[in-house]
């Protein structure tokens, strides 16, 4: 999978989840998170799903509760209720990763400060977090990954090699040295540097020739969505907008609709259902509807990304370019187990304003690219600027 941000997830989510789509204030019981098995077509079959999740959650609390009281682990036994309920998304958390997950979400991470993409099977280096460990280094966007630790990383999933970037599998703190690999034109060489705690902006912004403004969103973190907005806001009179979700893996649905509303009049964003009732997202009023807007997707846009994207494309707002869409868009909610654990289950499904299921579908591009896609996607908004000029 191609573009995938290299520490914006959790370390909990190593299974090959990416920062789930949340609904609510995360360490809240009873808020809703999203993340996605397959949508049923129909509401009953969803609302089955849900049945059948609430009987899992009390699986797995019960499983919890027996396992404190034989002096066993109640994260290990609720991990095993979760993998017998069929729930490809289901996690559970101990009170440390549930607090790592939420750090993510406040823009929070242990990393080297990369962020990476897979390309014909090698891992290439897409963005350098300015001042971080990576920096300070010398590495360079373009530069390939080819090891951590002295494990080969082509060919892996992205998931994996962010797995090893982060050390997960010995749970790496912040100070501990991670051994990298890199290739640049015909030099290869070793890097060692050490993982640090550190803090990001979700959002960054750019203007290029031509009047067109780039605002590029990693994860949908704490006041990312506001960020969109004063973008929106702040750009010249008469540039044309790129909207770049590619590699962003979700987070915050809240902020998703903010940054919705950075384009809509209000108007419905998504409908989603819990447990089977049917609920309602919608945009604020008073945003920007005359710029020429792209929305730039690929296969590791996800979750709350899908969402927004499924919204503009929905409502006519926006041109969709690039590839497919990862299709991950369940709704999880989160509950305390005994012992202080989080299990989360999913109990429902989003759709687009056009009811569109994106669970394992994704997004279709109204323009599909895989190579030099920013350059198709700057081509495409310079034809809708000229569309909504003024003809003599």
């Amino acid at each position: 999978m191609s573009g995938r941000d290299l520490f914006c997830q959790p370390r909990r989510l190593r299974r090959g989840a990416a920062l789930t789509l949340v609904f609510a204030s995360v360490l809240v019981a009873g808020a809703a998170t999203g993340s996605l098995p397959g949508a049923g077509p129909k509401a009953t079959a969803d609302g089955a799903r849900s049945a059948l999740s609430a009987g899992h959650h009390t699986e797995v609390s019960e499983a919890a509760r027996e396992a404190m009281a034989e002096g066993t682990s109640p994260v290990e036994a609720a991990q095993r209720a979760v993998s017998r309920s069929g729930d490809r998304w289901a996690a559970v958390y101990s009170p440390g990763e549930y607090e790592e997950f939420e750090e993510a979400l406040d823009g929070q991470y242990t990393g080297v400060g990369l962020w990476a993409r897979a390309r014909d099977g090698r891992i290439e280096v897409t963005r350098v977090g300015g001042g971080s460990p990576a920096d300070r280094a010398g590495i360079r966007v373009g530069d390939r990954l080819r090891s951590v630790d002295g494990a080969d990383v082509d060919g892996r999933p992205v998931t994996e090699v962010v797995a090893l970037l982060r050390g997960d599998s010995t749970d790496a703190p912040a100070g501990t040295r991670v051994r990298l690999g890199l290739e640049r034109d015909s030099r290869t060489w070793t890097e060692t540097v050490r993982r640090a705690r550190l803090s990001r902006e979700s959002v960054a912004v750019r203007e290029l020739a031509g009047q067109v403004t780039v605002v590029t969103v990693g994860a949908f973190t704490k006041g990312s969505g506001e960020q969109v907005r004063k973008a929106v806001r702040r750009a010249p009179a008469g540039a044309g907008i790129v909207l770049d979700l590619r590699g962003n893996s979700g987070g915050l649905v809240t902020e998703a609709v903010t940054a919705a509303s950075a384009f809509l009049d209000g108007g419905l964003v998504a409908t989603y259902d819990v447990d089977g009732e049917q609920r309602a997202l919608h945009a604020d009023p008073g945003g920007d509807t005359a710029r020429p807007l792209v929305a730039l997707v690929d296969g590791g846009t996800m979750s709350a990304a899908e969402l927004l994207t499924g919204a503009l494309q929905d409502r006519g707002r926006a041109v969709v370019v690039g590839s497919r869409t990862f299709g991950k868009g369940s709704v999880q909610m989160p509950s305390r187990l005994p012992g202080g654990s989080v299990a989360e289950l999913t109990v429902g499904h989003y759709r687009t304003p056009s009811g569109r299921g994106v669970d394992g579908r994704g997004i279709t591009p109204d323009v599909e690219t895989a190579d030099a896609a920013l350059e198709r996607a700057t081509t495409v908004l310079r034809g809708l600027g000229q569309q909504d000029a003024p003809r003599p």
